[in-house]
């Protein structure tokens, strides 16, 4: 994961008028300028690269939450149970426990940027194509291989777009472009959610049966957003390999350094952050791969609606993250915010678990409070580490945060065989429950031990100066 810091080592961290200057004597004095689009010192041209580096990760998002689009006619057209359904999803994450600390090694020792990226991409579309064969061939372990496979290109990928963005943007414009890349994300999930239902309709018209065929012939033409991130990765690796043969610049880093020995060294704060991080996303990521379903049950809504309701968490998220990231730099409290977070999350899983109100309010309201964690939660790490062990610390948040995610789908898909979406939805509120008491007991270890999780900026800096002067 790349951090707000890293902008000091931009690719283009020079100057604009500097960088030019330089590219004007690499392509020699009689030479005619490049025009803004081909200069790679020009924003314009920056501003291109940028929309390449929002689709690399599109079509891994998009294809990620395939199942939960097709949940119905997964579990018709394969014949199995929800605690097989939810393997999935486990099998996604069960790579990235090991891989989120090796992601940013193979990047920056062994691939470099530029292929890091055209093999991870490469690494989902097998994955995806994999994943669509085992339904044409009616094999669900071959559908589990292949979202294995795609789990271990689609989170590296994550890590080499972040990389990208580092090195061609400076530290003053990092938050708006990981902001544009994390909506961009967003879409790709929204836009899977609401057209891959459609699309298995359309496919079974033209065959005039549904069945797994249909289903392998759906996800395989899904997969073509993962042959379009390919492309993206490719022009992209062009782009910056020209970048760098101009401008005479490095290629970028994650600046991600793993220690595993580091992890003696970790707070008891840092150790609170890791809970709440794991009980949390475990109550938002699985419902969403199972709530499609659950909205056509219980709300009696139809296929179309279900869909829309089930995306609207990614459509929130999209634009509220940026905005939700400025203001919590800003205002700082960032363990009040997370609170705010946790419990607006627990209120809307109470909302469908005990009510039936129109579902759209729970799923806003979880919408609201999962963009605004993300933008609290992650950045107190930065807070309570030192830098040089900050690769290690978001690695193994992210490796603990893939284990609670492969080991609690498991687990849903089980409760929701054995008792059903009422008991579903108290084991969710229990884990957030425990994620709420994980930041009850943050707050009073930061604030018995003097502590900046709480404080506003200024008030972070001054407690700074005084720790260094003592």
């Amino acid at each position: 994961m790349a951090k707000e810091g890293d902008g000091e080592r931009a690719l283009l961290a020079a100057e604009p008028d500097e960088a030019e200057a330089e590219a004007g004597s690499v392509s020699g004095a009689g030479a005619s300028p490049l025009s803004a689009l081909c200069d790679p010192a020009h924003l314009a041209h920056r501003i291109v690269a940028l929309a390449f580096m929002c689709f690399l990760g599109f079509g891994s998002y998009f294809c990620y939450d395939n199942p939960a689009a097709l949940q119905i006619q997964i579990q018709e057209d394969m014949q199995i149970p929800t605690v097989t359904f939810m393997l999935l999803y486990s099998w996604y994450s069960w790579p990235n426990v090991i891989l989120c600390f090796f992601g940013g090694f193979l990047i920056d020792r062994v691939f470099g940027i530029r292929w890091g990226s055209i093999i991870f991409s490469l690494i989902v579309c097998i994955g995806q194509v994999v994943f669509a064969m085992g339904a044409l061939v009616n094999a669900f372990w071959l559908m589990q291989l292949g979202r294995f496979v795609f789990g271990i290109g689609g989170e590296s990928l994550a890590v080499a777009q972040n990389t990208y963005a580092v090195s061609w943007f400076k530290g003053k414009e990092l938050n708006l472009v990981f902001g544009l890349q994390l909506s961009m994300a967003r879409i790709g999930s929204t836009v899977n959610l609401n057209v891959m239902g459609w699309l298995y309709s359309r496919v079974e018209g033209l065959l005039g049966y549904p069945g797994h065929t249909t289903l392998g012939i759906t996800l395989m033409i899904g997969g073509v957003t993962c042959i379009f991130s390919l492309i993206c990765a490719l022009i992209l690796g062009y782009l910056d390999w020209r970048a760098e043969r101009i401008l005479h610049k490095e290629q970028g880093k994650t600046g991600e350094v793993i220690r595993l020995t580091d992890m003696k060294d970790f707070s008891l704060s840092l150790w609170l952050i890791f809970v709440i991080c794991a009980c949390y996303y475990v109550a938002v990521f699985p419902f969403i791969g199972l709530g499609k379903v659950f909205f056509m049950g219980k709300f009696k809504v139809s296929t179309q609606e279900a869909s829309a309701i089930n995306s609207i968490v990614y459509v929130l998220s999209a634009p509220l993250s940026p905005v939700f990231g400025l203001m919590v730099d800003k205002a700082g409290r960032n363990i009040f915010w997370v609170m705010c977070a946790v419990v607006a999350t627990m209120a809307s899983h109470m909302m469908l678990a005990f009510t039936f109100w129109n579902p759209w309010i729970a799923m806003c309201l979880l919408g609201i409070s999962y963009s605004l964690l993300a933008c609290a939660l992650w950045p107190m790490v930065a807070f309570v580490v030192p830098e040089h062990q900050l690769g290690t610390a978001y690695g193994f948040m992210q490796s603990i945060q893939n284990l609670g995610l492969a080991i609690m789908s498991i687990v849903a898909g089980e409760v929701l065989d054995l008792w059903g979406y009422f008991f579903l939805e108290i084991f969710f509120i229990a884990c957030v429950s425990v994620s709420l008491l994980a930041v009850v007991l943050l707050y009073l270890v930061d604030y018995t031990r003097g502590g900046s999780l709480n404080c506003s900026p200024r008030q972070r800096v001054e407690l700074s100066k005084k720790t260094h002067t003592k």
